[in-house]
């Protein structure tokens, strides 16, 4: 995790934000631990309270679980939701204003899936 930030969202959401990707992306599966406070304050430079705030929030949805004397884990069936919440999320913020764009500028489909393969 890095430390560039964007000013118009708290950075705990932020923070949230990335485990949510990680967890998307396969970089931790369900049962993985995740980063813990320490390091991740220490790698983004941010109070571990911030942090604490983050993976609070990730238990409080029910995608992580502390094991004591362990840390926090991926709780087992967190991908499932998370996907349906995220998909969901996307749907109802952010793609009508990508919807708009496309129109305005007057994009295709094939202008879209001809530019869009970048991963």
């Amino acid at each position: 995790m890095d430390g560039a930030w964007n000013e118009s969202q708290p950075i705990y959401q932020q923070l949230r934000d990335r485990v949510v990707g990680m967890m998307l992306d396969g970089a931790v599966a369900e049962g993985d631990a995740i980063p813990s406070v320490r390091q991740v304050a220490a790698e983004c430079q941010v109070n571990p309270l911030t942090v604490m705030k983050a993976y609070q929030q990730l238990s409080d949805e029910g995608l992580v679980e502390k094991r004591r004397g362990l840390g926090l884990f991926v709780a087992q069936g967190a991908l499932a939701r998370l996907g349906e919440s995220e998909r969901q999320k996307f749907l109802t913020e952010q793609w009508p204003e990508t919807l708009r764009t496309i129109r305005r500028l007057g994009l295709s489909l094939d202008d879209l899936l001809k530019e869009g393969d970048v991963a």
